[in-house]
């Protein structure tokens, strides 16, 4: 396999100095408060106009990057230049194969690099966060326990289903957290295998949570963590060897990276010793059929071990282009950038005293760029669909997919009726839900600015259009 193309020289690249030509002119137009703060990134869709139900376009204000971030440019650009290079990876003989086998497997290692994994580690590449977790889910041990705070996105809360679990309440400080878990595993019985599973930023209120202290309390106790960063990587740096958990988890659309790709990455042991996640081609090294009329299976020790089937490549490629792009934009310029855009937000959220914030740890508390709160007097959906009808803001109400963290917030009963979106509630009347504001790499100052404005009107002089609700979903009345 000498002979494999390289990939890095075959496909023609985008041109760097081109992108960081465009983020300087974007910087020098850019309306920043703070002139040490960098130039939002270039991303999709940046100059894409809607109408306003009032008349007339604007160009839409994207502050849903919880959900799903706008891809970067330049991973459009990468994928691009890639695309007419495709070819199916580890099963062709040919030029393009070949090179795409050398890209994907490429990509693993700039994935490695980006999380700092240890030697030893392996990269398994999946379609997202939930699936990443899932995984991790097929391959725990007999008896192993799973402790879980109650305050976790659906994706690390649900998995484990075949495990005995332990659910634990919402702390209010990161203190408590550890205080918390460190309890619960030392009164486990029996004293087995144990998994704790934790996020690194809440999708609900962006806080950061203490992982590396987390980490050393589940291991002081014999227990391995696995770490949900997909809030957390496109906002921080990630390093596994720092933080000192066990296995990380995180999803490309949240990572400015398009086509439904994640990644699990960590220790390799657990991985190598359960079941396939799929059976198929690709996991499997060796098939033969028996004398019995059976099949005999030899598994792979690698990542491919839980890859079966043709893989995402596309996706891979583009979540390694993204790791390369903030990476090279340097995190700390992008997080203090970030924090120059949570603090607008949080202080023009402050002057409204119909606003509440949503907080576990309080407002002190270091957090990304994720805010949820609710408005005295408004139905949470209502209130999102006049933002996007009026103003071209898109923000997401609901439950978040964390209905127990968000219920516990609200200060509602846990048995409470909600969904993971809006419900049924009609305009003005209350809801068990809540806004969510989130915004990243690409959010230009103007837009949030425009949401802090738009608030305000909206509460101060109402809403100008009127709203009914449509499956589901309030929407302007166009009748």
């Amino acid at each position: 396999m000498s002979a494999r193309p390289n990939a890095a020289t075959a496909v023609a690249t985008v041109d760097t100095a081109t992108v960081a030509g465009t983020a300087t002119a974007e910087c020098a137009t850019a309306e920043s408060a703070d002139p040490c703060c960098a130039a939002p990134l270039p991303v999709l869709g940046r100059d894409v106009t809607v109408p306003l139900v009032t008349g007339g376009e604007v160009t839409y204000a994207a502050l849903d990057y919880a959900a799903s971030a706008p891809a970067l440019q330049r991973v459009w650009d990468d994928v691009a230049a890639y695309a007419p290079y495709y070819g199916s990876v580890h099963r062709g003989a040919g030029y393009l194969s070949q090179l795409s086998t050398d890209l994907f497997e490429n990509s693993r290692v700039t994935v490695a690099e980006f999380l700092d994994c240890r030697p030893g580690d392996q990269v398994v590449f999946t379609r997202s966060t939930t699936d990443s977790l899932n995984l991790l889910a097929a391959t725990l041990p007999e008896d192993c326990q799973v402790f879980v705070f109650e305050t976790e996105h659906h994706a690390s809360l649900l998995p484990w289903r075949d495990a005995r679990v332990t659910y634990l309440n919402a702390p209010r400080t990161p203190e408590q957290a550890v205080a918390t878990l460190e309890r619960a595993l030392a009164d486990r019985d029996p004293y087995g295998p144990a998994l704790v599973c934790v996020t690194g930023a809440s999708n609900v209120t962006g806080e950061l949570w203490p992982v590396k202290e987390l980490a050393a309390a589940a291991h002081a106790h014999g227990a391995r963590i696995v770490l949900d960063a997909a809030q957390l990587a496109p906002h921080h740096p990630v390093s596994v060897q720092e933080l000192d958990v066990d296995w990380i988890a995180f999803s490309g659309h949240k990572l400015y990276a398009p086509f439904g790709s994640g990644v699990l990455a960590g220790r390799s042991d657990w991985l190598q010793d359960s079941e396939p996640y799929l059976a198929g081609g690709g996991a499997s090294r060796k098939v033969a059929r028996r004398a019995d009329g059976g099949v005999d299976v030899e598994w792979h020790t690698t990542a491919a071990r839980h890859e079966a089937g043709s893989p995402n490549v596309i996706g891979v490629y583009s979540i390694a282009s993204a790791c390369k792009a903030l990476t090279e934009a340097g995190f700390d310029q992008l997080v203090a950038r970030e924090r120059h855009l949570i603090d607008t937000v949080r202080a023009g959220l402050a002057e409204v005293p119909e606003v509440r914030v949503l907080s576990l740890f309080g407002d002190d508390a270091p957090r990304v760029g994720v805010i949820s709160f609710v408005v005295e007097g408004w139905n949470s959906s209502h209130f999102a669909a006049a933002l996007s009808a009026e103003y071209g803001i898109g923000v997401r109400d609901g439950l978040f997919c964390a209905h127990p963290l968000v219920r516990t917030l609200l200060g509602s009963d846990p048995q409470d009726p909600g969904e993971c979106g809006a419900p049924e509630a009609a305009p003005g009347e209350r809801s068990l839900n809540a806004i969510r504001v989130s915004f990243g790499a690409g959010t230009p100052d103007e837009h949030v600015e425009r949401f802090v404005g738009a608030v305000k009107e909206l509460v101060r002089d109402g809403a100008q259009w009127k709203y009914r609700t449509e499956d589901g979903r309030c929407v302007p009345d166009r009748g």
